[in-house]
């Protein structure tokens, strides 16, 4: 077993049943898009995307100190769309036996269970739940305070901040070549998603974590 600490993170589409077979596959195929960037993240690789009985889903992180911008780009990849569906997010920070195969569906591993159980015992109320190593009630708090301003973003918001998140802090003129509008349009729509605190108050978090595991590691 590797001593490696890894995050997991596992979801399931909320009110899927609700949702014709059609939707929650164009939900699942827009978490596995935003899946895949993440893998080019400093120090992350594959994050082995992988569905689970229809509306569940997970993905691996070799940089776990990501995994509050990870779950948060997942989040404004899907609301940035049109099709109305939002996903809850376990994450857990851990150590792993095995990262599977083919994909997920046979890795094993405490950060694994530690996901999946948390998932479990959440409400179908909540959007985001943190556990595992180096994980106290302050980092539950700030997970639950993030999360709480993205519920609240709007479609436009969304897909500016779904840019706006990478690592690599891309700037308004990046973001609105992208998107195909001016800059003065990009920071009006991150200002009302409260960018520019979200990505301080990340990126301070990220320091603190990836120091802490550090030294646990040492």
């Amino acid at each position: 077993m590797s001593s490696a600490i890894i995050a997991v993170l596992t979801g399931d589409l909320i009110a899927s049943t609700d949702q014709k077979a059609s939707v929650v596959d164009t939900a699942m195929g827009r978490i596995r898009v935003a899946a895949d960037p993440v893998a080019g993240w400093p120090g992350n690789s594959d994050t082995r995307f992988t569905r689970f009985r229809g509306d569940g889903w997970q993905v691996c992180l070799a940089a776990p100190q990501y995994c509050l911008r990870a779950a948060l780009f997942v989040a404004a990849t899907l609301r940035a769309d049109d099709i109305r569906m939002e996903t809850r997010i376990s994450i857990a920070l851990g150590t792993a036996d095995s990262l599977g195969t083919a994909d997920l569906s046979d890795a094993s591993g405490e950060a694994f269970q530690l996901s999946g159980r948390q998932l479990d015992s959440m409400s179908r109320t909540a959007r985001i739940a943190l556990t595992g190593t180096g994980i106290g009630d302050r980092d539950r708090i700030i997970a639950r305070q993030m999360f709480e301003r993205a519920s609240r973003w709007t479609q436009p918001q969304a897909e500016a901040m779904a840019l706006y998140l990478h690592p690599d802090n891309p700037t308004l003129n990046d973001i609105a070549e992208r998107l195909g509008i001016t800059p003065q349009a990009v920071n009006y729509r991150l200002g009302g998603g409260g960018a520019v605190n979200l990505r301080t108050n990340l990126q301070l978090w990220e320091e603190v974590i990836e120091d802490e595991l550090a030294k646990r590691h040492a």
